[in-house]
């Protein structure tokens, strides 16, 4: 850890230049006194920097679920509704099902056989 910090300062290390140095803060002042000294207007407004680009995560937790529930709200109101099911697809989907040992069961989803013609011989 040491060799890393001193690796940062070593890298973060510069010569400081006076002359180059410009204090924003003491030039504001500066301009305000002698603005007074000259009987100008001082202006009182501040002059606001810009903001931080700082999120609240609960405001943005808060926004999100507000525009799911917008947009949830429209797709609900937006589906057409489903058309109704006729009396007999309703009958098929009540049917009963009795469970004596499954063949009254078996019986109902067999097809009922067809009887098997015999033909006869017409006595000639």
């Amino acid at each position: 850890m040491l060799q890393l910090a001193q690796h940062i300062l070593e890298s973060k290390a510069g010569h400081f230049e006076p002359d180059k140095f410009q204090d924003r803060y003491e030039n504001a002042v500066v301009e305000m006194i002698q603005r007074k000294r000259a009987g100008m207007p001082v202006p009182t407004e501040r002059i606001a920097a810009p903001a931080p680009n700082v999120v609240s995560l609960m405001d943005a937790l808060k926004r999100s679920l507000a525009a799911e529930e917008a947009k949830t709200t429209s797709t609900k109101q937006a589906k057409p509704k489903k058309p109704e099911k006729s009396a007999v697809e309703q009958r098929e989907m009540l049917l009963t099902i009795t469970g004596k040992g499954g063949a009254e069961k078996k019986a109902k989803e067999q097809p009922a056989s067809k009887p098997t013609a015999t033909r006869q011989r017409k006595a000639g």
